[in-house]
């Protein structure tokens, strides 16, 4: 009878021992396989780190595959930023053809394929794709893929409205690029669409403003260091074209809030010290300031402040003087101007009305 029961006792120690060394083993191998996807994996808080000093001692010992050799795939590639800034496409001033593909089309593709040209006629095009990612439209770009497409042309500008040979013009570029893409275009009826260009282009005709005032030398004339220097001291800096000084805008990439010309041959003098100036125009382009920048006091009050420092007479175009009644009387016809584009959703200085005043 001892000697069964020492028998049995033995075979019931073998067996837990044999399943408490398997049981280490299969831990031992799930701990091995899930180790490079930890190391590939970054933890968002801090929360995934609970446990893993625990752990750490116990997986030592177990080898781990190296960084380079996990796939590409375990980790999500960065991609561009959207573009938020630059021109967009808008129904209320451009015409918009939609062009439908058939799955989701890299940037990369899509670029290689674009008009060369992004002008019908004098009206700017716009080619824009929507992002898979984020579900934003932006111009198309390298390392982006996009699951809908659509082109534009903006229906009128300072040259006039949209007509018939630039519309034709802008569906056949887009068309050649469906194309290339094996994508199909719906565009909108011709008539329709120059029909429209007309009376927007009627409308911003109507609701057109550029204010200027002369400056004219009292006495002797101005050196163009001199002007530059008063100028300067008004916030005024150098601009991109030979002759005009501007007063920037605090918004990124939007237009001066004031410019300041003289003779643009006067600025390309060999001594600019001898090439003197008798005149400067003091300007603000009205739709396309927006009113939160104040381009009207500001243009009174730098006109005043100049035309004093510099002893200058202020004058319209016509020779007539400025005076406190004159700069009451346009800011009244002002704030009419701006009433009227806000009601037609072009408020002054937003972007598609800077597009359509351009």
């Amino acid at each position: 009878m001892n000697n069964s029961l020492t028998l049995y006792l033995a075979i019931l120690g073998g067996a837990v021992l044999a399943a408490v060394v398997a049981h280490g083993a299969w831990t031992a191998r799930k701990a091995a396989a899930r180790q490079p996807k930890r190391a590939t994996l970054e933890p968002m808080d801090g929360s995934a780190r609970v446990g893993e000093a625990a752990s750490r001692s116990a997986l030592d010992d177990i080898p781990t595959q190296p960084m380079d050799d996990v796939p590409a795939a375990a980790s999500k590639p960065s991609l561009p930023p959207v573009k938020r800034h630059g021109p967009k496409l808008d129904a209320l001033v451009d015409a918009i053809v939609t062009i439908s593909i058939d799955a989701p089309m890299s940037g990369d593709h899509i670029l290689l394929h674009v008009p060369t040209t992004r002008r019908a006629g004098s009206k700017p095009m716009l080619i824009e794709g929507l992002r898979t990612d984020c579900g934003e439209w932006e111009q198309p770009q390298a390392g982006v893929t996009y699951s809908e497409l659509q082109a534009g042309v903006l229906l009128a500008n300072r040259t006039g409205g949209l007509n018939e040979i630039e519309y034709s013009e802008f569906v056949q570029k887009v068309q050649a690029m469906a194309d290339a893409l094996g994508a199909s275009l719906e565009a909108p009826d011709m008539l329709d669409v120059v029909a429209r260009a007309k009376e927007l282009d009627a409308f911003a005709g109507a609701h057109d403003a550029q204010l200027a005032l002369r400056l004219h030398a009292r006495g002797s004339a101005w050196s163009i260091g001199y002007v530059t220097q008063q100028a300067a001291r008004h916030g005024f800096l150098p601009g991109a074209l030979p002759g005009r000084l501007v007063l920037p805008s605090p918004e990124e990439g939007a237009p001066p809030i004031l410019t300041l010309q003289f003779d643009a041959q006067a600025a390309f003098a060999e001594d600019q010290e001898q090439a003197t100036l008798r005149e400067l125009v003091l300007s603000f382009d009205v739709p396309q300031t927006a009113v939160e920048q104040q381009p009207f006091k500001a243009w009174c009050a730098a006109g005043e402040a100049l035309a004093m420092a510099m002893d200058a007479t202020m004058a319209d175009d016509q020779g007539h003087p400025f005076t406190t009644a004159a700069f009451a009387s346009i800011e009244g016809e002002l704030a009419k101007l701006y009433e009227a584009l806000a009601a037609r959703d072009l408020a002054a200085g937003a972007p598609s009305t800077r597009r359509l005043f351009s």
